[in-house]
């Protein structure tokens, strides 16, 4: 019995600091990251209504398919860590991408396309930026220096279609969304650490209203776009908990 008793004794003492211990990370906490980011813009094409007079119809285009970009972003973030229990935390934060980008050309057909002087074609590219995100962070602690979390919350961001043939001006809007990701931090000095991010965004569709000029002088028709927005990063970063 006294061998036992012995025996958890030591177990206790040597568990005890590494499973029980506070998190290094409870507290407020500000970071910066970069890594790499890809912008996906879906279904591009272009609808057109028939002008004021009835002289074009209108229609909607073809080949507009899936627009993309791909860079290094960077991210500014600031928050707050909760210890709800010795292995569990709870996070509160929001971080801004100061980074704008650019996606590749969409290309667009109407009728037999640019050989058709009845038809048309065109080029429009999509601008991403402004994205920001309000979200909570459920974490677990590894151990006192190092901790695995989740992240869930609001995205929001502004994308902007940029016509590259003069059929309209170029158009914003603000989209609104959320993220899902996983992170891990790990304290490297004092209160420095290091971290890393995987994360999804997903929007509700853009909407671009705009006007197209006619060349032939007729009235102006109105244009719409309607495509899907969504992107993923994974990033890497340092911190300071303070």
């Amino acid at each position: 019995m006294k061998k036992i008793l012995i025996a958890t004794a030591v177990a206790t003492a040597f568990v005890a600091p590494h499973t029980f211990a506070q998190s290094a990370f409870e507290g407020f906490y500000g970071q910066i990251a970069t890594g790499y980011e890809n912008n996906t813009i879906q279904n591009t094409n272009l609808v057109v209504g028939p002008n004021s007079d009835g002289s074009h119809t209108g229609g909607t285009s073809s080949g507009g398919g899936t627009a993309t970009s791909g860079s290094a972003p960077l991210i500014i973030g600031l928050g707050y860590t909760f210890s709800l229990a010795p292995q569990f935390t709870l996070g509160l934060g929001a971080d801004y991408s100061t980074l704008s980008q650019t996606t590749n050309t969409a290309t667009y057909n109407f009728g037999g396309g640019c050989a058709d002087p009845d038809g048309g074609c065109g080029q429009v590219k999509y601008k991403i930026s402004n994205r920001y995100n309000i979200f909570v962070t459920p974490g677990y602690a590894i151990d006192k220096d190092k901790l695995a979390y989740l992240k869930v919350g609001y995205s929001g961001v502004t994308a902007q279609a940029q016509p590259q043939d003069g059929i309209a001006n170029s158009v914003s809007t603000n989209l609104s969304g959320y993220v899902v990701g996983l992170g891990y931090k790990q304290i490297i000095s004092g209160g420095f650490y290091g971290f890393g991010e995987a994360n999804y965004y997903g929007y509700s569709k853009a909407s671009f209203n705009g006007t197209s000029p006619n060349t032939d002088g007729t009235p102006p028709q109105p244009i719409n776009l309607n495509p899907g927005v969504n992107a993923y990063n994974f990033l890497v970063g340092i911190g300071y908990k303070f």
